[in-house]
């Protein structure tokens, strides 16, 4: 047990540049086919052919069932001696192809997620942390041990030793092993930026944490368990697929039984033919079936919820990455998300015959030892335009006066002059004080600034009001633009703000948001967002502070921010990491593009099926009905080649499309109408078409190789 002015512990710095290192290369840098990941995948793709796993998916449950009848006839003929044992052994194994290639795509997306967590493992280290006792000592104790309720003293250099909020100092963290970002954060007590993170290390000043998190309850546990892309459950849009899909398998099944008894009254009304086998019947069913799809249907949700973890953003599950696809109205914070975040100097404007050189110096002089980024940005203004530079003050035995609540000014005593700068009515008081008169222009000028959006800061000299400082929100570069590609995808923008309905109708109207939401409080937001979901709208936003908190539970996709409190990560569904709140935007694209490649590949499968059925019904059926020959019109070789070709191209065609499953189809800012029509030219028509020259290939292979 030792007291506080004991020497730091040891701070593991190698370890955390490491562990920053693998999340890097584990989230971030991870190729599409990394061998690693493809060894892991084709390991697991054996493994899922166990049934109780494949009897999740019922598309290819039918599949394997298929493949093990098609097996066991197999061997009965090896037995008996009975024709075509060759043909019967290649579609059999095909089959089970077609199940390890459908395994293999799962496990891909799975694999991916896996090495995600597994970088993320090798970040924890039980580190060494200091707990205040009561009577205010400490002990040292492993971070393991520590509590919910625990409290302990970091300083720089020290590995936060579990998730907590600092109640005590002020330090910059570097969050890089959580973020993979090498800028440092400011942490402190109190306010919406007092949540820390396990593993994330001090590197200024001193903060004392209480621990809100028990071990395996924490974030980075939290991390570990919702990147295992095997944990993910299904939406409601894609049980409803599953639905679909396995409801068309239904159907195809009791369509396939009719055939035998069909085919044994057509061969004896016809007098000739010969009835089709367990294999060929099998072949049919399994072409006819939406397998594609059925094969890809997983993968492309647990590789959209990498997407996802890929810009840095922790989805809590599935359900809200696909509903952030579906998001009808996005609230969007002014602050940090639509402008800058700070207020920028942009006007220095003269009043009662001052010129624009004597304001801007001496709002530079009063700015000198302001900190704030206002501060900083008149001294920046006056210096680009009046060429003034920050001058030596020590000599002048300048007393700087810092900003107070209780004020509402700050400024600078020197040389007998008292310059001021701060908020209009403050400043009025000031100059009253000190024996002079404020002219009705300071009130004209301050309410137009306010009226269009900016903040007025009066600055005075001692009795006289020398003029208004403008500061202006700046909208971010592009962000009119970026909510226009919105708009056309037929989401509607909110903008919501603390500031008075004045300042937020010019801020809105600059940044081309289609509403804006003033003097929001929790209570404000949280009913706009009923509203809007009580008139069938899907919301998301994003949110930091605790009074966010409720708002993020009840949107459909509520995205917090790291850098928040711990109530605002609990109760949103999405955490980002980088805490950059106009993600959302990213968020949003990559939930649509989640959902218009389970769009496109469904169509896709569903259309390449025509060509299958020109390749096996005629096989099947031609023997007694010599006409069908004319459906052959892709001039398939034999009855044998062409099933065998079918179900090739069948199993071939799955993993074809597993880099598409993956990396995603490419998803443009369009109308819902135009989106449709290009799904349908592209992966309607393509699927179609593609299957008939692949089908054909394939068949000139086989006989080429005297397969069939």
């Amino acid at each position: 047990m030792s007291t506080l002015s004991s020497p730091p512990v040891e701070s593991k710095q190698e370890t955390k540049q490491e562990s920053s290192q693998l999340i890097s290369r584990g989230v971030r840098a991870r190729p599409l086919f990394d061998p690693e990941i493809v060894k892991r995948a084709t390991k697991e793709a054996f493994i899922k052919l166990n049934p109780r796993m494949v009897a999740k998916n019922p598309v290819m449950f039918v599949v394997e069932v298929g493949a093990a009848l098609t097996t066991i006839y197999v061997i009965k003929d090896a037995i008996t001696g009975t024709g075509g044992l060759l043909f019967g052994i290649q579609i059999a194994l095909w089959l089970w192809f077609t199940v390890v290639f459908a395994n293999f795509a799962e496990a891909m997306a799975e694999a991916r997620g896996k090495a995600q967590a597994d970088a993320l493992r090798k970040t924890k280290t039980d580190t060494i942390a200091r707990k205040i006792l009561p009577h205010g000592a400490f002990e040292l104790v492993q971070a393991s041990k520590l509590r919910a309720g625990d409290v302990v003293y970091c300083e720089a250099g020290n590995l936060i030793p579990g998730d907590g909020e600092v109640i005590e100092g002020v330090a910059s963290v570097d969050e890089s092993v959580i973020t993979g970002e090498s800028a440092p954060v400011i942490r402190e007590s109190g306010g919406d930026r007092s949540a820390v993170t396990g593993g994330t290390q001090v590197l200024s000043d001193h903060i004392k944490i209480r621990i809100t998190s028990n071990p395996g309850e924490t974030f980075l546990d939290r991390m570990i368990a919702l990147v295992e892309g095997a944990v993910r459950h299904k939406t409601p849009n894609e049980i409803a697929l599953n639905i679909l899909i396995a409801g068309l398998t239904l159907i195809f099944l009791m369509a396939v039984a009719t055939l035998p008894p069909y085919a044994k009254y057509a061969i004896q009304a016809v007098g000739s033919g010969t009835a089709p086998t367990v294999a060929v019947l099998v072949s049919l069913l399994v072409c006819l079936i939406p397998t594609t799809i059925g094969g890809l249907l997983s993968a492309i949700g647990i590789a959209g919820m990498d997407r996802v973890m890929q810009h840095n953003v922790l989805a809590m599950s599935g359900k809200a990455v696909e509903a952030s696809g579906d998001v009808n109205t996005l609230l969007l914070d002014k602050t940090g998300t639509i402008t800058l975040g700070n207020r920028q100097a942009v006007e220095f404007i003269p009043l009662n015959g001052v010129s624009e050189s004597e304001l801007a110096d001496a709002a530079q002089l009063s700015s000198l030892a302001d900190e704030t980024p206002e501060g900083r940005s008149i001294v920046v203004l006056a210096k680009e335009k009046y060429q003034l530079r920050g001058r030596e003050v020590a000599e002048h035995n300048a007393q700087f006066i810092p900003f107070s609540a209780y004020t509402r000014m700050s400024g600078v005593d020197m040389d007998g002059r008292h310059l001021r700068k701060g908020a209009t009515e403050a400043i009025a008081q000031f100059v009253k004080e000190a024996g002079g008169k404020v002219h009705q222009s300071l009130k004209e000028v301050s309410d137009r600034i306010s009226s269009n959006g900016g903040t007025p800061l009066a600055v005075a000299d001692g009795s006289r009001v020398l003029g208004v400082v403008h500061l202006k929100d700046i909208v971010k570069g592009g962000m009119r633009e970026r909510l226009a590609s919105l708009r056309a995808m037929g989401i509607r923008s909110v903008m919501i703000t603390g500031d008075n309905p004045l300042t937020a109708a010019a801020i809105a109207q600059e940044a081309g948001v289609d509403d804006f939401l003033a003097q929001a409080t929790p209570q404000d937001k949280l009913e706009y967002i009923r509203k809007e979901q009580d008139q069938g709208r899907l919301v998301a936003m994003t949110g930091d502070g605790t009074n966010d908190a409720p708002a993020l539970a009840q949107a459909d996709v509520g995205v917090a921010m790291n850098t928040g409190t711990m109530a605002a990560k609990e109760a949103g569904n999405m955490v980002d990491l980088d805490s950059n709140p106009t993600k959302l935007i990213e968020i949003v694209a990559i939930g649509k593009q989640l959902l218009i490649t389970r769009g496109s590949l469904t169509t896709f499968s569903i259309a390449n099926d025509i060509a299958k059925y020109f390749a096996i019904i005629p096989a099947m059926f031609a023997s007694m009905y010599p006409e069908l020959n004319k459906l052959n019109i892709m001039g398939l070789h034999s009855p044998h080649s062409a099933v065998l070709a079918a179900v090739i191209f069948n199993a071939v065609i799955i993993i074809a499309l597993v880099p598409l499953a993956l990396r995603g189809v490419q998803y443009k800012p369009v109308n819902a109408g135009q989106m449709l029509g290009r799904n349908l030219l592209i992966y309607g028509l393509g699927g179609i078409i593609v299957p008939f020259p692949g089908i054909w290939l394939i068949d000139k292979i086989i006989v080429a190789l005297h397969l069939a």
